[in-house]
């Protein structure tokens, strides 16, 4: 795989404007944009930290990935994503290496970017993110 640098860190939570207030008020980080990604059934919210991004993940819909997630395992760490150069690329290499992946191919995702997930049956347990900006 050609990864750059840990591109964000999902955390998923159940209401986000609670969570925003949490990361500008105690921590003292500033919300730069809040995003609703209607296909994955998900408002998102993005904090700079460093050369790195945390993303929260708020369910528009409880049938929703992230709401069916919250349901399971409750709020917290929810993926890490890496940031590649041709995704679909790191895709293939994954499949020919019998990495289970969630996407053959790479959707729309927020801020633009091409994304696709790696199996956790395949990545110790870990949802595995890549993304690509071709912005």
């Amino acid at each position: 795989m050609n990864i750059s640098h840990i591109e964000h860190i999902g955390i998923a939570v159940n209401d986000l404007k609670e969570a925003i207030d949490y990361y500008e008020g105690l921590l003292g980080l500033k919300c730069y944009a809040i995003e609703e990604v209607e296909e994955q059934k998900v408002r998102t919210a993005f904090f700079k930290v460093g050369d790195t991004k945390i993303e929260l993940l708020e369910s528009t819909e409880a049938n929703g990935p992230i709401g069916k997630f919250i349901e399971k395992r409750g709020q917290g760490i929810h993926h890490i994503a890496f940031a590649v150069k041709d995704i679909q690329k790191n895709l293939d290499e994954a499949v020919a290496k019998d990495v289970k992946v969630i996407d053959k191919s790479p959707r729309k995702g927020a801020e633009g970017l091409d994304i696709a997930f790696l199996h956790p049956k395949s990545t110790f347990g870990v949802l595995t993110e890549l993304c690509e900006n071709n912005n």
